[in-house]
């Protein structure tokens, strides 16, 4: 079977679990016990691996929680992987006895305690901790029953998972986790609309996105997303390129407390060990982190579209070096430009930023006007790029990307109509590999092409007041079917002598009839 074959059988698999298990509760509450059954299964086998260190003749999984070697691990284990797991927590053997087990939800949720307690007082602790917050196993989301039907709910969820043919651990299998936990996180966002939309950029967009930000950078510092949601874009850049490109780590920052618990587990699912990540909860216009990190070589983005913000009811955020330069806030109803002014703050003199966004933003009036003059007259857009409706969830909206720089040469501003191309599937559009090489590849060369790319000179763009629609400056090809206006006129004049012969023999028999 080929590793192609192997993850759709799998993904297959999960999403009949989702389905089977779910029972009366809703679906996209009950996405946090399939997500989380399946992190504490990786990080079950990751530590147990980390602890036989490819021993064949050690299991983990059969020591006794009392056993001498364990307290004599133990601190160095936590040092490295970030956490610890006695063997009677883990996953293995929990789900073995789930179906038999009368207190199931109580001894998830003091599992799932002490492994983020074992954190505590160590650098990973801000990494581990609320990791499980949301795989809450005596909630009503469960099902509003008895102790018993949550048991047995939760049963079905671990043994679901455990059932998942992921192969040996250590036999180069865990991607499929990641592939696994981003296929489920990708099928609830399309199931939930706007909502699953808000926090997961689809893989062919945030693949786009990820080679746009770190084109032709040999090396980067590190990368971040300052909307980080379930940290898909991150992710993208290290699947792309060889992880040692990424010296100091992957960044985000996310204000909605599930997503940043998803992110987090993401991360992990990934390989990405606590100390090669750093994801932090709270408002990124109002509660900026990271400030003693910056600048960043690589920004990722996908803030979520025309969101308020406080704006200028905080009159102090004029003055604050993000927004300052630009000399204007953005619209307390649009916070669109307020993230874009913000990542430029955040990048790098080498670096680049690619942030979707939506068409408005580049030829509406007032304050955004100012702010797109602002870059514009500084140098710093390098490349708008318009793609096809309906790639996203939730919105079936065509939506731009928008890639700034600060090491631009030329003085002039790409454009890219990118709108026609994309591959139709069920309920979305989608982006092939041909399709994104194409425009990556004329982001790279900067030519001309008719009807697709077209560079412009700064001053076009202010004389028509800092309009940065792609339509304004990429033709669009017309179509419609090319009529020889000879031909026309020569069928029109065939027409035209059969109308007057028939007009001559219709006649002719009004004159036979009367005359008789």
């Amino acid at each position: 079977m080929t590793s192609t074959q192997q993850r759709g059988e799998l993904q297959s698999q999960i999403w009949k679990i989702a389905n089977e298990v779910r029972g009366s509760v809703d679906g996209w509450d009950f996405k946090q016990y399939v997500l989380g059954a399946l992190f504490y299964r990786f990080i079950s086998e990751n530590f147990s691996s980390y602890i036989e260190a490819g021993d064949g003749n050690v299991h983990y999984d059969d020591f006794s929680d009392d056993d001498t070697r364990i307290e004599a691990i133990k601190d160095d284990a936590i040092k490295t992987k970030g956490y610890f797991i006695y063997p009677s927590q883990l996953f293995a053997n929990i789900a073995d006895n789930a179906n038999t087990n009368d207190n199931l939800n109580t001894d998830l949720a003091s599992i799932f305690s002490a492994i983020e307690n074992s954190a505590n007082g160590y650098p990973s602790e801000p990494d581990i901790k609320g990791l499980f917050a949301d795989f809450d196993t005596t909630s009503n989301r469960l099902g509003n029953n008895t102790v018993a039907d949550k048991n047995s709910r939760l049963a079905a969820v671990l043994n679901g998972v455990k059932g998942l043919g992921f192969g040996k651990f250590q036999d180069n299998q865990i991607d499929l986790f990641g592939d696994a936990y981003e296929f489920l996180i990708s099928n609830y966002a399309a199931n939930a609309g706007k909502s699953g939309g808000e926090f997961f950029t689809p893989q062919c967009v945030a693949k786009l996105i990820a080679q746009l930000a770190m084109h032709k950078q040999t090396t980067v510092n590190k990368i971040y997303d300052p909307a980080a949601g379930s940290g898909s874009l991150l992710l993208q850049a290290k699947k792309h390129f060889d992880a040692h490109i990424i010296e100091d780590g992957f960044f985000g920052q996310e204000i909605n407390h599930t997503t940043y618990n998803l992110a987090r587990m993401n991360m992990f699912l990934h390989n990405i060990n606590y100390d090669k990540f750093n994801m932090m909860l709270g408002d990124t216009l109002t509660e900026p982190q990271f400030r003693d990190d910056k600048p960043f070589d690589a920004i990722v983005s996908n803030p979520p579209y025309s969101v308020k913000w406080i704006g200028s009811e905080d009159p102090t955020l004029i003055n604050n070096e993000r927004f300052a330069p630009a000399g204007v806030l953005a619209p307390k109803s649009k916070a669109d430009f307020a993230f874009v002014l913000h990542s430029l703050n955040y990048l790098s003199s080498k670096g680049r930023a690619a942030i979707v966004c939506f068409p408005g933003l580049f030829y509406r009036g007032g304050a955004e006007q100012k702010i797109r003059k602002y870059l514009v007259d500084n140098n710093y857009v390098e490349t708008v790029i318009s793609l096809a409706p309906n790639l996203f969830f939730g919105t079936t909206i065509a939506v731009n990307i928008l890639v700034l720089s600060k090491h631009k040469t030329e003085n002039t501003t790409q454009f890219i109509d990118a709108s026609g191309l994309f591959k139709k599937e069920t309920n979305t559009n989608t982006l092939t590999k041909e399709h994104i090489k194409q425009i990556v590849d004329s982001f790279d060369d900067k030519n001309n092409t008719d009807y697709f790319a077209q560079s412009v000179e700064h001053n076009v763009i202010a004389d028509n007041d800092y309009n940065l629609s792609v339509s304004a400056y990429v033709e669009a090809e017309d179509t419609r079917e090319k009529i020889d206006i000879t031909q026309l006129n020569a069928e029109l004049k065939t027409t035209v002598s059969k109308i007057d012969q028939l007009r001559t023999d219709i006649d002719v028999i009004v004159a036979d009839i009367e005359g008789e």
